[in-house]
């Protein structure tokens, strides 16, 4: 499998993209993916940090002066070049990769235009965004933010899968691990500060004026700086002359840090679902418009405060600090909802997205019957069904009889390899189909489950375009199915696991 990202940083974008890209190639590293990176050469790039992770980096130059033909995009600037240079040059890296299986792309700068050029040496294009304002020709789109699929309606093709929301933040897996254990917060004791990579406003140094106001009432602090911060020298001497604030500078432990605090200043972006994962609500300051989003979505959940950067001064933040100081249980419920939205593992359901195995779907006839039955009648599949009945031969030919003529429910073998390896099935009334699946015996343990649904969902956009929405009834105790399901795109849904499919 081999996988390419085209993202950027710098000192004016950040590093939030590159870093969470990272964090999916990692997932990706592990599952045995070929992963190289696409950036441009500008301030601050993090070529090197991509290539200490093992991956490939294919750095494109930096023109010599801006070029000023976009794309209309509202980012457009970012890239330096045109669109069409960034395309071609890329496009020249991916045909010296011999091409990809997967296009990861996240970059605010780029749309449906520029995918559609990398289209004959990509197989696929997974795009990662969070804005929703711009067209996309992508087959898979990767949106943490607790939003419907409504936001990218008319945006993005029907065949496209949506990964949405806070499940699929793309997070290192050091966030999960430093999540065992973890507790609701129920005092202020510890304080988390840090404004990313850059940290270009200097918000740093206002959380620590606000420690300094506070005095002797302030919570024990972590303040840590990006590598790319340019104040990091200034900000370390300043800790230094505060009691119990201690300094750090690049450091790989970030999640510990989290997980060890109870509230945290930051800013948002991708820190804002790395802090949510640990439980840790924080008080947000977005320090980009690209940020504010994210940061509204997290206080509409109740796990944060959003201050605007205007009314971001060492007094307004002393005064959030000693009011939730004297607020323990509001303190504790911000941090239930945070655990309660993302718990980590969005980059392995997206890396399981990208790895997995390749399914073909073709309908059932009748010389399907012996291994249906076969299949249905493993006693492992029937502890899993509502009816955990034997089928007898008789009933099951007049069952098999009856779907097969009836053109509202779709029987459908699954196929890897030339192999069968499952059974899927819809029953459709007008815009909703209910969906049953079950695996062949022996076939567990190799991502068939949901990549067999993820099939499904494309079948139907294409050959029923009426459906809109798929539901599915699984007994609480079937883990492995709740699991498939859930990184196949379903959401629980009162007793139901349900699935949108693109408008």
């Amino acid at each position: 499998m081999r996988i390419a990202f085209r993202t950027d940083a710098s000192k004016r974008i950040g590093t939030g993209h590159v870093m969470r890209c990272l964090a999916l190639a990692e997932a990706l590293q592990a599952r045995g993916a070929q992963l190289t990176f696409v950036c441009r050469e500008l301030d601050g790039h993090l070529g090197d940090a991509i290539r200490k992770a093992g991956h490939g980096c294919a750095l494109l130059p930096r023109a010599a002066q801006l070029e000023t033909a976009g794309n209309g995009t509202a980012h457009a600037d970012w890239l330096e070049v045109s669109a069409e240079t960034d395309a071609a040059q890329t496009r020249l890296e991916l045909d010296r990769l011999g091409g990809v299986d997967w296009l990861v792309v996240d970059h605010y700068a780029l749309d449906a235009d520029w995918q559609r050029r990398q289209r004959p040496a990509a197989r696929n294009i997974l795009v990662i965004d969070d804005l929703a304002d711009r067209p996309h020709d992508a087959d898979a789109l990767l949106d943490p933010l607790p939003a419907g699929a409504g936001r990218y309606a008319g945006r993005v093709p029907r065949r496209c899968r949506l990964l949405l929301g806070p499940g699929y933040a793309l997070l290192r897996e050091e966030f999960a691990r430093a999540r065992i254990g973890v507790q609701p917060r129920t005092a202020l004791r510890r304080l988390f500060v840090s404004f990313g990579g850059v940290d270009a406003a200097g918000d740093s140094g206002r959380a620590i004026d606000a420690l300094a106001l506070l005095g002797a009432d302030a919570p024990d602090a972590d303040v840590v700086a990006g590598g790319s911060n340019p104040q990091a020298g200034a900000l370390r001497a300043r800790c230094a002359a505060l009691p119990r604030v201690r300094f750090h500078h690049a450091v790989g432990n970030v999640a510990e840090l989290m997980a060890a605090a109870d509230f945290a200043l930051g800013a948002g972006g991708v820190m804002t679902w790395e802090r949510a994962s640990v439980g840790l609500p924080a008080l947000v300051i977005p320090v980009a418009h690209n940020q504010e989003p994210g940061a509204a979505a997290l206080e509409a959940a109740g796990g944060g405060i959003t201050l605007a950067p205007a009314l971001a001064t060492p007094e307004r933040i002393a005064q959030r600090l000693a009011e939730l100081r004297a607020a323990p249980e509001r303190l504790r419920a911000m941090s239930a909802q945070c655990l309660a939205l993302t718990e980590g593992l969005g980059a392995a359901r997206a890396a399981q997205l990208l790895c997995a195995p390749a399914i073909r779907l073709r309908r059932a006839t009748a010389a399907d019957s012996e291994n249906v039955l076969r299949w249905r009648n493993d006693p492992k599949i029937r502890q899993n069904s509502f009816d955990t009945a034997e089928i007898g031969r008789a009933d099951h030919e007049r069952w098999l009889a009856g779907v097969l003529g009836n053109p509202d429910r779709l029987l459908l073998i699954a196929e890897h390899e030339g192999r069968p390896v499952g059974v899927l099935r819809y029953d459709i009334a007008g815009d909703t189909a209910m969906v049953s699946i079950y695996l062949a015996p022996g076939t567990g343990g190799h991502g068939y489950g949901p990549a067999v649904l993820c099939a499904g969902h494309a079948l139907l956009v294409t050959e029923r375009p009426a459906v809109r929405r798929v539901d599915a009834r699984i007994k609480p105790d079937n883990r492995g199915s709740r699991r498939a399901f859930e990184e196949a795109g379903y959401r629980l849904d009162g007793t139901l696991f349900c699935h949108d499919l693109t408008p």
